[in-house]
């Protein structure tokens, strides 16, 4: 069947998988798609792993197929590209569960951003560049349960198998616009993104929100989150099947002490007073009685102190981007965040060479508007 065709490969062995490697090794390129059943457990995991070539589709089974070493070296090529949309959180769980890395990748949202596009999900861009609908039943459901159902894995398929001629149209765009250098960068750029391996940090540094409790708040905060992935865990659920952010907040800013106290938090339902009170009762009580010096410090990120001059430098560029975003139709963030924008008001470099030992500057910024970046801090234009 051609691309758009609803044909597949299911693949739930290790033979068929050594065929299928054949097939992809032959490809100049091949789109790309993951489910994973992130919404269900504890500990999340890739459930299907989906490839389209222009003549064929393939569903690869990781939970049946459990070595997929095969497939690593046609990830790593240089020369078959991989598409993907949004590959952000794809290459951090391809690297997390099977440490397959991704080279030559194409990312078509990384693309659409580039040509100005707002509306970027893949279901808007294959209806606005293919006239393809692309429907989204299936995206909330559970990819661990086996077997799966066909109408989920009919779904799976259509995740990529427009992708190509999706990734061909915004190529042909982008050449047009003279920015697929830019893109190309940012793709590269991206392959090496990795997952966070959990330490021994507290859970409210990643917690929003936790940077403007008191400390003794923090203590609470960082209690109720430790019960709330022991919960977890042992229930094996995502988090917030156990307890939301907002009611977690709720409770770390009340600290309820009594089970009457439970009553009063704001979007903590009679079921999980209930499940949960005791527990959490527990750990408020467990935070109230820690001695003031063993209260946690919420870490102050370091700034530099910005000066006048700085102040100023940091003024012109950011409206310079924005000018330059209206100009390029494009999110003036893509052409300088305002990190960015700190960065290089603080370091003023005097000419674009000198950009090129900046940390978080790329390429194509600095060839691209170099020059005009280097006049702007000097105060020119």
């Amino acid at each position: 069947m051609g691309e758009a065709g609803q044909d597949y490969l299911h693949v739930e062995s290790g033979e068929a998988l050594s065929s299928i490697v054949g097939i992809l090794q032959k490809e100049p390129a091949i789109a790309v798609d993951l489910e994973a059943d992130s919404m269900f457990h504890y500990q999340e995991k890739v459930c299907l792993l989906q490839f389209s070539t222009p003549s064929k589709n393939i569903l690869v089974d990781p939970l049946a197929v459990k070595d997929l070493s095969p497939l690593a070296p046609i990830f790593k090529s240089f020369r078959i590209c991989k598409i993907f949309h949004g590959a952000d959180y794809d290459i951090r769980s391809l690297y997390r569960d099977f440490r397959i890395e991704v080279n030559a990748l194409f990312d078509t949202q990384i693309a659409a951003r580039f040509l100005g596009l707002t509306d970027i999900g893949l279901a808007s861009l294959l209806q606005g560049k293919l006239n393809v609908t692309l429907k989204k039943k299936y995206q909330k459901k559970d990819w661990s349960q086996r077997p799966l159902p066909a109408p989920m894995l009919q779904y799976a398929v259509h995740d990529t198998c427009h992708l190509i001629s999706l990734a061909q149209n915004l190529r042909e765009e982008l050449v047009k616009t003279g920015r697929l250098s830019f893109v190309e960068e940012e793709c590269q750029l991206q392959t090496t993104v990795r997952s966070a391996s959990p330490g021994d940090e507290p859970l409210f540094l990643k917690f929003n929100g936790a940077g403007k409790l008191d400390r003794r708040s923090l203590a609470v905060l960082e209690a109720l989150l430790q019960y709330r992935d022991q919960m977890a865990r042992r229930r094996d659920v995502p988090l917030f099947k156990v307890m939301g952010n907002a009611q977690v907040m709720a409770l770390a800013k009340q600290k309820p002490v009594r089970v009457a106290d439970l009553q009063n938090i704001r979007g903590l339902s009679h079921k999980q007073a209930k499940q949960l009170g005791d527990g959490v009762l527990k750990s408020v009580r467990h935070a109230l009685a820690l001695p003031e010096k063993e209260l946690p410090v919420y870490p102050l990120k370091g700034s530099e102190r910005i000066g006048p001059k700085v102040g100023e430098r940091m003024k012109r560029l950011k409206q310079w981007r924005d000018q330059r975003g209206d100009e390029m139709g494009v999110d003036p963030a893509l052409i300088c965040t305002n990190a960015q924008a700190k960065t290089l008001a603080l370091i003023n470099p005097r000419a674009p060479e000198d950009m090129k030992a900046i940390m978080g500057i790329k390429n194509w910024q600095r060839e691209e508007f170099g020059d005009e970046i280097c006049g702007v801090l000097k105060g020119q234009g």
